[in-house]
């Protein structure tokens, strides 16, 4: 199966009100509804999705320095991307920043929305993972 996942930052200054009363209730310029979205696809064969909350997302990898590290970020919403033909994939984000987040199977199509609260700074370290700066580890910074 396909699978996409869009990620949206909620605009906290919307309103829909506005919206409907001035402009046959589409966002505009000035009242936009989302801050910005991202897109992935996923390009191998999905075959089941798993949203786990409160649960640890592993970070790791090198740093400018060629150092290794590593660190398990706690408090995270994922959700697990299974393929039969990849290793498993994972989205998500800190609880804190999280809205809502939806998984749909659409005839031959998963769609994964997450819908991201303006109010927190964060970090994007990988695509698709939105880690709250307050959770991010302080020996990364």
């Amino acid at each position: 199966m396909k699978c996409t996942i869009h990620v949206y930052l909620i605009n906290e200054l919307y309103s829909q009100e506005f919206a409907d009363e001035f402009h046959n209730g589409n966002a505009t310029e000035d009242n936009k509804e989302f801050d910005w979205e991202d897109e992935l696809s996923i390009s191998s064969d999905v075959i089941s999705t798993e949203e786990s909350s409160d649960a640890s997302y592993k970070l790791e990898g090198e740093n400018g320095n060629g150092d290794y590290f590593y660190a398990d970020i706690p408090n995270m919403r994922l959700v697990k991307i299974k393929s039969s033909d990849a290793p498993d994939v994972f989205v998500g984000a800190s609880e804190t920043m999280i809205d809502t987040l939806c998984i749909e199977k659409l005839n031959n199509e998963i769609l994964v929305s997450i819908y991201l609260k303006d109010n927190e700074p964060y970090a994007n370290p990988t695509p698709g993972i939105y880690i709250a700066s307050k959770e991010f580890p302080k020996d990364l910074i």
